[in-house]
C-alpha cells in the first residue's frame, strides 16, 4: 500500500537524493522557470498499444492522459510534413504490397548508415495517403496487428488538428512534440525541413515559448538554426554512445560535460537523454542535477513496459514481450527530478504524474 505524504516531503526528498549524488557534489537544483509538474509525452503515440504514428495511436494517449503527442516528422517529396519515424517505411506501412511502387525500393546512406527499402521522400502525399500503417515490432506487440491495414500516414497538420479539437473537448491542453528526422541529410537532398516545420507552426498560432509545443532533435546545428527563426522551446536529444550526425560535437559524451550543458543551453530549452543515462548501474548518475544547474530541463526516452526494453531490477519474468514493472521505473526517474519523460504506455505514465502531483509515496 502507497503511503501519503505531503508535497513538499515528497520535493525535499528529490532535493536529498540528487544532492547526494557524485560523491556529494553540491549542483543546482532548479532550472529556470521550473514546470509545476512532470509532462508525460507520448512516444509516437500510444505506441505499445496501436500502430506508431497513426492518429488512433495519438487520440488513444491523448484519452489516457498525455500531456504531449510526439510525431517525428520526414518531408515528402512534395515537401509536406508527415509522420514516420524514419523515412525509412517498410516496416511500418504495407508499401511492399503495393506493386505500382515496387521500382520505388532502392539503397541509400542516410546519417552514415545504408539501407535499403522505399523512402517517404521519394513519394507524394497522395502516394503515402493510399498505404497504410502496420505495427513495427509484431512479434513483441503482436495485439497492435489487428490494426494493421487500418489507418493512414497522417500529415503534421493533421495531428495538429487532432491535438486543438481534443484540447477544446478535453479543456486539457494538448501540446505536441515533433522531432526532426535526419535534418542535415533532408537539407542535402533538396528537402529542408525546419523553415517548414516554424512555418507550420506558426500558421497554428505556435511560436512563443508558452506555446504547447517543443522541437527536438538529435542534430545541433538545425537546433541552433531554430533558435534564430522561432522562440518555441527546443530540445537537444542525446545517447549514451556516438555523437550528432551533423559532426557538430565531436560525442554527446562531450555534450554532458558541466561546460557541454552549458553550451546546450545556450539554444536550447532542455535536453532528452536515453533514460540509461540517468543511472550508473543502479545509482543515480549526476545528469540530472547537472542539467538543471545548467538551466536545462531534462526529458528521458523512452519508457515501455515490456521486459526486452526494461533494466533488469525492473523485469519480471523471463519472457521479453511480458511487461515488467514500468510504474516502479518512472516513478524512479521522477525520484530524480526529471521534467517530463517519453513513454509508449501514456496510462502508466499519466499515473506516475498524478502519483507525484497528489503526494503519493
Amino acid at each position: 500500500m502507497r503511503r501519503m505524504v505531503s508535497y513538499c516531503d515528497w520535493l525535499s526528498r528529490i532535493a536529498a537524493l540528487v544532492l547526494g549524488i557524485a560523491g556529494g557534489q553540491s549542483v543546482a537544483m532548479t532550472p529556470k522557470n521550473p514546470d509545476p509538474a512532470p509532462i508525460v509525452i507520448a512516444h509516437r503515440g500510444a505506441s505499445g498499444l496501436r500502430p506508431e504514428h497513426t492518429l488512433a495511436a495519438y487520440d488513444l494517449a491523448i484519452a489516457q492522459g498525455a500531456d504531449f503527442i510526439e510525431p517525428d516528422l520526414v518531408p515528402t517529396k512534395d515537401d509536406v510534413l508527415v509522420a514516420r519515424h524514419e523515412n525509412a517505411i517498410a516496416d511500418t506501412t504495407n508499401v511492399a504490397d503495393h506493386p505500382e511502387f515496387a521500382a520505388r525500393k532502392t539503397s541509400k546512406t542516410i546519417d552514415g548508415q545504408t539501407m535499403t527499402g522505399w523512402f517517404v521522400e521519394d513519394f507524394t502525399l497522395a502516394e503515402l495517403k493510399t498505404l497504410r500503417a502496420k505495427e513495427r515490432l509484431p512479434k513483441l506487440r503482436p495485439a497492435n496487428t489487428a490494426f494493421d491495414g487500418r489507418f493512414e500516414i497522417p500529415t503534421l497538420a493533421e495531428i495538429i488538428a487532432l491535438a486543438k479539437r481534443r484540447s477544446a473537448e478535453t479543456g486539457r491542453t494538448i501540446g505536441i512534440y515533433p522531432e526532426t528526422k535526419h535534418p542535415t541529410y533532408f537539407a542535402r537532398i533538396g528537402h529542408p525541413t525546419d523553415v517548414k516545420l516554424v512555418a507550420e507552426l506558426r500558421e497554428a498560432g505556435w511560436d512563443s515559448a508558452t506555446a504547447p509545443v517543443f522541437i527536438q532533435s538529435f542534430e545541433v546545428k538545425n537546433l541552433q538554426r531554430l533558435h534564430t527563426i522561432t522562440r518555441i522551446r527546443l530540445i537537444q536529444l542525446i545517447d549514451g554512445e556516438g555523437g550528432p550526425a551533423d559532426g557538430a560535437q565531436p560525442s554527446y559524451a562531450a555534450m554532458i560535460t558541466p561546460a557541454g550543458l552549458k553550451a546546450v543551453a545556450a539554444y536550447a530549452y532542455g535536453i532528452g537523454p536515453n533514460k540509461a543515462m540517468l543511472w550508473a548501474g543502479t545509482t543515480p548518475s549526476p545528469l540530472v542535477a547537472n542539467a538543471h544547474a545548467a538551466g536545462l530541463r531534462v526529458h528521458p526516452w523512452t519508457y515501455r513496459a515490456e521486459n526486452m526494453f526494461e533494466p533488469d531490477r525492473f523485469r519480471r519474468g523471463a519472457d521479453p514481450a511480458a511487461h515488467g514493472d514500468i510504474a516502479a521505473e518512472i516513478d524512479a526517474g521522477l525520484a530524480q527530478g526529471i521534467d517530463g519523460f517519453f513513454t509508449d504506455f501514456p496510462l502508466y505514465g499519466a499515473q506516475a504524474r498524478d502519483r507525484l502531483r497528489a503526494g503519493v509515496k
